[in-house]
Order: C-alpha cells, then structure tokens, then sequence
C-alpha cells in the first residue's frame, strides 16, 4: 500500500541519453534540470478599456514584454506556483 507523501511530482526524463540540459531557477539561481522546474509566463497585459480604445489598431503592434521564467521546486512551493496534495 503506497505511503501518501501529500506532495508528488508528476515528471519524466527526456528520452535523450547524456546529461540532462540546466536550468538556472530565477527566484534562488539554483541549477536544475529542466524537467523539475515549473515554468511561469510573466508579463504586462493593458487591461483599462480608455488605453485599449485610445491605441485602436495600433495597439495591435505593442510589445507585452512577456517572458518565460522557471522555478525549482523549492521556490514553487514557497511562492505558491504549486501546492501541496490535500489529504
């Protein structure tokens, strides 16, 4: 009968033989890899009606500056990316 540990991770390796590619976790800067981080998209989004009305068609060109961050899984727990299984 399987211990219930509250928290499991759900990932696999690559299928690639060799070492697997680091990832550096962008809230502590510990090495990982990859397959054990978390990845979360920040970005800016233009959510008031009177800018989004004002930039018309142009809005369409404006650069969201969204980027892709990864997070170890210490640092996913602490800033709730993940959360712990309910028991």
């Amino acid at each position: 009968m399987p211990v219930n540990k509250g928290y499991s991770r759900g990932w696999k390796h690559g299928q690639g033989r060799g070492k697997e590619t680091l990832v550096t976790c962008t809230f502590c800067g510990r090495k990982v890899p990859k397959y054990k981080t978390f990845s979360v998209v920040r970005g800016f989004r233009i959510t008031d009606p009177l800018l989004k009305e004002e930039l018309g068609t142009k809005g369409r060109g404006v650069s969201l500056m969204n980027s892709k961050q990864y997070a170890c899984p210490g640092c996913a727990r602490h800033r709730h990316i993940v959360r712990r299984k309910k028991r």
